[in-house]
């Protein structure tokens, strides 16, 4: 399986991504056509199963894009936000938070709230 994490910026309207600990690269005019570009890109350097992506803005005019090549199938999802960009460009996965338990919560209705939109 390979992790590859891309910082992309955007500069006088041409995106560029390059990865964070390697020499892939690429640049397009839209944020869309740029992780086509880094899919297949990544895909070149490592072709060992299904690919999965995550795509985070930082700021209006930077981001981080992750490429997880040979990820299992079946529902797995890498985080977006900050997730994305903590995540380590070896390949671990950061430990899940335990799951915690639902609480059944009584659902209130507007006539519970003490006043009226027309009030």
């Amino acid at each position: 399986m390979g992790v590859f994490t891309f910082v992309c910026r955007n500069n006088g309207g041409e995106w560029s991504g390059k990865q964070v600990s390697g020499d892939l690269e690429a640049s397009a005019g839209s944020t869309y056509e740029l992780q086509r570009k880094l899919v297949q890109t990544s895909l070149a350097a490592d072709s060992s199963g299904g690919v999965q992506s995550s795509f985070s803005f930082v700021t209006p005019t930077s981001a981080v894009f992750q490429v997880v090549v040979g990820a299992v199938g079946g529902g797995a999802f890498i985080g977006g936000g900050g997730a994305a960009a903590a995540a380590p460009a070896g390949g671990a996965a950061a430990e899940a938070p335990p799951a915690e338990e639902k609480k059944e919560e009584k659902e209130e209705s507007d006539d519970d709230m003490g006043f009226s939109l027309f009030d």
